[in-house]
């Protein structure tokens, strides 16, 4: 096994804490593998063994990556999710296709799936904007997961106002999707969206309200006036 690969997990084990362990579970619906630590001890961490895993090559970079996923431990992806966003000056791509294996075949939770995407896929959708199509075709697979990531990578970018016209596509093609997950993300996406996009996301709510799932409609009206949330939320008798 590669020595920084040993390296991270004797620190991980080292510094795992029972406690911590246990209330981790409480917000996750699947059962999780962790050590028990910290987001930002872990984030600490992170940044310090990728000074060292910055100066390899990166296919060597993807392959620590690959094995710190395998093991399923949810310290172990955040670490993979700092450092793939470290690499975003380096982003190429034909590297859609490693990450949409990684989220395919490692993302297991909530946590792991959008630490990765918020940022990593959501930096690689604004340097390469041609793959947005990718996204969408995401939303047709089996895997809440890559459903959900379909939204949420491009969370960033949404609060900049950017992408409005394929989110509001994304959403349509999750509109009436049964997992809970994957109507959060997709209702994550429209209230990022409505921070500059208020007009437009409230009248796509209020086009939509009689089929979008509850949970979906209270993430995306959140951050509006009260005035708005109260339209949206009023039942429709007729």
């Amino acid at each position: 096994m590669d020595p920084t690969i040993i390296k991270i997990r004797q620190e991980l084990e080292k510094n795992a804490d029972p406690d911590t362990k246990k209330s981790s579970q409480r917000f996750f619906k699947e059962e999780i593998k962790c050590y028990g630590m910290k987001t930002a001890d872990v984030t600490k961490m992170a940044k310090k063994y990728w000074k060292e895993a910055k100066k390899r090559p990166k296919p060597e970079i993807f392959d620590l990556c690959e094995e710190l996923y395998k093991s399923g431990y949810l310290e172990e992806s955040f670490i993979v999710s700092n450092w793939t966003y470290a690499l975003k000056d380096r982003y190429e791509k034909e590297d859609i296709f490693v990450f949409r294996d990684w989220i395919d075949k490692y993302i297991t939770n909530w946590a792991s799936c959008d630490g990765f995407c918020n940022h990593t896929m959501g930096d690689f959708i604004v340097k390469y904007p041609e793959f947005i199509d990718e996204l969408k075709k995401w939303t047709k697979s089996q895997n809440r997961w890559m459903r959900r990531a379909s939204a949420v990578s491009l969370i960033v970018p949404a609060k900049k106002g950017d992408f409005l016209k394929d989110a509001i596509e994304i959403a349509d093609l999750l509109l009436t999707d049964e997992e809970d997950m994957v109507q959060k993300g997709y209702g994550w996406l429209l209230k990022e969206e409505s921070r500059k996009h208020t007009e437009e996301v409230f009248s796509y709510v209020m086009n939509n309200k009689k089929i979008m799932p509850r949970t979906s409609l209270r993430y995306a009206i959140e951050l509006m006036p009260k005035e708005l949330k109260d339209e949206a939320m009023k039942k429709d008798w007729n």
